[in-house]
């Protein structure tokens, strides 16, 4: 996981334009933008093949992938020499990030379909991939951190938390977490013109939170864009270094959202703002306690109970 700092790569103020901004290619096209001149006919096409293709290739061994495409191993290790790889496991590395970065439920779903396991195996995948997102959260993520972006997420005068599609229950679940111990904070719904709106009157007070992972949704960088360009504090929840948000974004956390399914695994995020709810509500313990006081005496009735007259009898209950 990233350290909270500012980094001097994101949120610039420095008048790039926008569009120049939204530009970006991962570690693995750099890589090959900078020899592609110098490269024979035979590895710039190889290269090409593995760079528009990577989820049939980003799993496999040197030797997998020699076989794959009908070449020598030898080939496979003097192509990724010539990028500047002075091992496998690096290219793989980058390979791996640049599959994350195109990746989409289509494409996730044919990798998983490709792995021929059973559907109990597939299940049983899910969840050791859950805990191992888990597990790598807990090792990255030091209290210090959540505390600092907590501080953060406390001054604020006004917070907006942007998810889209799959990400947009994370962002109300925040969101509404925030509200309930006090915090002014709001999840725009509806068009991508509300919110829009909902970005453009932000000031320097206020704060941007970001949801978004593998190739990032665009409305939700842009988001994050107009933000910065309008001097708006950003922070983002991502998957990777490279991706748009944390490039972006002031500061940023990197979760895994590794799944075997069509769609990405919350898991490790929903804990990562978890620990941050929990340092917001215990930075001010008093103004959580009465919001959740005043909270609880104005909607007592919302909780079911069994001695409501108006309620039916229960499937199990005995019919006279």
């Amino acid at each position: 996981m990233e350290n909270l700092g500012t980094n001097s790569s994101k949120g610039d103020r420095n008048g790039q334009n926008s569009r120049e901004r939204k530009t970006w290619t991962t570690a693995l096209e750099s890589r090959f933008a900078q020899v592609e001149e110098v490269l024979g006919s035979r590895r710039r096409d190889l290269v090409r093949q593995i760079l528009d293709h990577p989820e049939d290739t980003y799993f496999l061994t040197s030797r997998a992938l020699a076989k794959f495409y009908s070449v020598d191993t030898a080939t496979i290790v003097r192509t990724i020499q010539a990028l500047g790889y002075e091992r496998y496991a690096d290219f793989a590395a980058d390979l791996r990030a640049h599959f994350l970065s195109r990746i989409t439920p289509y494409t996730l779903m044919k990798s998983a379909a490709r792995d021929k396991r059973s559907i109990a195996d597939h299940v049983e995948h899910s969840l050791e991939l859950d805990a191992h997102s888990l597990q790598a959260l807990r090792a990255s993520m030091s209290p210090d951190e959540i505390i600092k972006m907590a501080r953060i997420v406390d001054r604020a005068r006004r917070v907006l938390v942007v998810g889209v599609d799959f990400a947009a229950a994370l962002a109300h679940m925040l969101a509404y977490a925030l509200v309930s111990i006090g915090m002014d904070a709001e999840t725009p719904v509806g068009s991508t013109g509300n919110l829009h709106q909902k970005v453009l009157v932000l000031g320097p007070k206020d704060l941007l939170i970001a949801l978004s992972f593998g190739r990032c949704l665009q409305d939700t960088v842009d988001s994050v864009i107009c933000a910065s360009d309008n001097g708006v504090p950003t922070f983002g929840i991502t998957d990777s270094e490279q991706s748009p948000i944390a490039r972006f974004c002031d500061h940023s956390w990197n979760t895994s959202v590794a799944s075997p399914a069509f769609h990405e695994s919350y898991v490790a995020p929903v804990a990562a703002i978890n620990a941050l709810l929990v340092a917001c509500a215990q930075l001010r313990p008093e103004r959580s306690l009465a919001n959740l006081q005043r909270k609880e005496q104005k909607f007592r009735n919302r909780w079911y109970s069994p001695n409501r007259g108006d309620e039916r009898k229960s499937k199990n209950s005995k019919v006279e």
